[in-house]
């Protein structure tokens, strides 16, 4: 269970606040669940502090995932995500929740759930105190148009301006926070193309009015060229994928960036193509089907939406066997060698920018007076190797809350990314 004490002095630490500022030594004090002082601390506040040596360790805000799902099962098999019983799928999703704060994610948004109120029940969990879990924005199924399903059995389906409106008045009934669209196919099932298109622009406008007018947000997988342009035209939150963004969807994107965020699930692609060979999907076939091609368009629109200031965030469909939890930060590592950020911007991408698709970057995503206490104090310095931050090993302290969830010489050895139900000889659903 996570300690609590009223006030924690980090006492010389490299702080890392997520303003772009270099890092610089100093102490930090957290009274309550709040950051109260940061750079120079007046002793006299310290009294009755819990200390921590810092000894130039870094301190920095907690990670955020913009396209979570606790329900993906660590699984080859796809339809599995729906056949797998709801009793031992919440024990899952309760499991998954814990590995993402172990690895240091203090803010995830939720991107589907495969069963109806998982997410929702999470979440609930969660901010009760009954588990330990990241803050989390909880989501319901997806929704998908008739024939443009990924995976049916974790599908919502609905048809027309009128069908999207009814499932999103139902999906905002179980109590989520956002809605999420499948609007186009994805390679690996055989039969969805990822450049295909399912919703019309009626569906799309239909179905954010309703949700908006409700105050939730929309979040959509958007992989083909038409759906990015559509997501921009109805006010779509949040865009999942966009890899064949094209130059008008890329001018769109650009002219509402104060609002819209990507979140392109590169680890995915990655992964897709070159680690899936073990369980039944080799480089080959995932070539064959247009894998290569994708990861070559995404990189390269994905650099572009960088250099025009798009927001761009780490995090997604973490959860398949070949993209297991526990291994989020990978995400951060693609931004730097493969998407032209330095790794300040990765950081930056998943601290303060999470702050805000979180919707609170008033109180999330920096070391900064006033701001939540959600820290993290690492072994290493991120900016100078980005990868420490996949090595649970390093991470010495993670707070939450002003409470500790993990302290140093407490599971230092790290827990492994969680088993699921892999099966090695399982192909992909469709392959």
């Amino acid at each position: 269970m996570p300690t609590t004490t009223s006030k924690t002095l980090f006492r010389d630490v490299s702080i890392l606040d997520s303003t772009g500022a270099d890092p610089y030594r100093g102490d930090v004090l957290v009274e309550g669940d709040r950051i109260t002082a940061v750079g120079s601390v007046d002793p006299s506040r310290t009294d009755g502090a819990r200390v921590v040596e810092g000894r130039g360790r870094t301190l920095m805000s907690g990670l955020c995932d913009a396209h979570t799902h606790f329900t993906w099962n660590n699984s080859a098999d796809l339809d599995g995500l729906g056949t797998m019983p709801v009793e031992e799928h919440l024990l899952f999703a309760i499991e998954s929740a814990r590995t993402y704060i172990d690895s240091g994610y203090t803010m995830c948004l939720g991107a589907a759930s495969a069963k109806d109120r998982l997410d929702v029940v999470c979440r609930d969990a969660i901010n009760a105190g009954r588990i330990p879990g990241p803050r989390y924005l909880a989501n319901g199924p997806e929704i998908a148009v008739t024939g443009g399903a990924l995976i049916k059995s974790i599908t919502k389906f609905a048809d027309g301006p009128e069908g999207m409106r009814k499932a999103v008045r139902e999906l905002i009934d179980i109590g989520v926070d956002q809605i999420k669209l499948s609007m186009t196919g994805e390679e690996i099932t055989g039969t969805q193309r990822a450049e295909d298109t399912y919703f019309s622009d009626e569906e799309v406008a239909a179905a954010v009015a309703e949700a908006h007018r409700r105050g939730k947000r929309v979040c959509a997988h958007a992989r083909s060229a038409e759906s990015v342009k559509m997501c921009v035209r109805h006010h779509v939150d949040v865009i999942y994928h966009a890899s064949f963004t094209d130059a008008e969807g890329m001018d769109m994107l650009e002219a509402n960036k104060d609002w819209v965020f990507v979140a392109p699930g590169i680890n995915w692609l990655v992964a897709t193509l070159y680690e899936a060979e073990a369980f039944g999907f080799p480089q080959e076939a995932a070539e064959a089907v247009g894998y290569k091609k994708e990861l070559e368009m995404a990189i390269a629109g994905l650099r572009e939406m960088h250099r025009r200031g798009i927001k761009v965030l780490p995090g997604g469909d973490y959860g398949f066997a070949w993209t297991p939890h526990g291994t989020y930060a990978r995400d951060l590592q693609h931004f730097v060698e493969l998407l032209g950020f330095t790794p300040m911007e990765a950081i930056i991408s998943a601290t303060a920018w999470g702050g805000e698709i979180m919707l609170r970057p008033d109180e999330l995503g920096k070391v900064q007076p006033g701001y939540l206490a959600d820290l993290l104090l690492v072994d290493g310095d991120p900016l100078a190797d980005i990868t420490v931050l996949q090595d649970r090993t390093k991470l010495h302290y993670i707070m939450k809350d002003g409470k500790f969830h993990k302290e140093a010489g407490d599971d230092v050895a790290a827990t492994p990314p969680l088993p699921g139900n892999v099966d090695r000889n399982q192909a992909p659903a469709g392959v």
